[in-house]
């Protein structure tokens, strides 16, 4: 089962390269486009990393392989997006804000369900959890799209999206989340839940920097905004699978 597993997941990442190989054949990266480069750079790191957490999920305990999944599809959605991206930079020169949206309103929700996986890992979790962190992550990115493509007010639009992320650092510092990771006597899944919230707080606050800087007041070039969301966007979705992975290696009962 676990060749088989492995041989999917290689199957369908090499599937996804060929799509991306045909891409570049017809919108070519320019030596001095960094800005170009980079979405090239975190796309191919997404690309590895949908691999490795696909493979590695017949490793780890059964009760991570639902977290170590979801890292995986966290990393593969976030590829496909990232390849239309970049073809949209090279081409028109111009944010990709649709593409990027499209990608967050998929993988953020993901993410912050990895606290809800985490803590049903140990048996310290509930549909509670589940259905708040949801909604906070909906609120954020809804508010912060809206602003940011024009529909309401920038300054709105990015109220909106802070109080949706509050709202979530809430739940994992100080609400149920945090209350039953701290009480769950899981050493692993303690250190995994305290990084991943460093990660919600520091690496997510690169996004409505970017939104004040580059929407509000105009301080910052289309250029600079998009390397910095993409370098954003390698650490909170690679990194952050990463950690939930290395707290499941080091849980009893992984295969050997």
């Amino acid at each position: 089962m676990g060749k088989k597993l492995k041989l999917f997941a290689l199957t369908a990442v090499a599937l996804m390269g060929v799509s991306g190989v045909a891409n570049a054949e017809t919108t070519l990266l320019a030596s001095d486009d960094f800005v170009g480069i980079s979405f090239w750079l975190v796309s191919m790191a997404l690309l590895a990393s949908t691999a490795f957490f696909f493979i590695e999920r017949a490793s780890v305990p059964a009760g991570w392989r639902v977290s170590i999944t979801v890292a995986g599809l966290v990393t593969g959605i976030a590829f496909i997006h990232y390849m239309y991206m970049r073809d949209v930079w090279v081409m028109t020169g111009e944010s990709p804000t649709v593409y990027r949206y499209i990608d967050w309103l998929i993988t953020v929700p993901l993410l912050m369900l990895e606290f809800y996986f985490v803590l049903a890992a140990v048996n310290k979790a509930n549909s509670g959890i589940f259905w708040r962190l949801m909604i906070g992550t909906l609120v954020m990115l809804i508010g912060g799209y809206l602003g940011e493509a024009g529909y309401i007010n920038t300054t709105l639009g990015f109220v909106i999206g802070m109080a949706g992320w509050f709202y979530i650092l809430y739940e994992v510092f100080s609400g149920e989340a945090g209350k039953n990771a701290a009480k769950s006597g899981n050493k692993a899944l303690v250190t995994a839940f305290g990084a991943m919230r460093m990660i919600v707080t520091v690496g997510w606050a690169i996004y409505p920097l970017g939104y004040v800087f580059g929407y509000m007041t105009g301080g910052m070039d289309a250029n600079s905004l998009n390397v910095i969301y993409n370098a954003a966007d390698f650490l909170n979705k690679i990194a952050f699978g990463l950690i939930i992975w290395a707290a499941a290696m080091s849980q009893p009962g992984r295969a050997k």
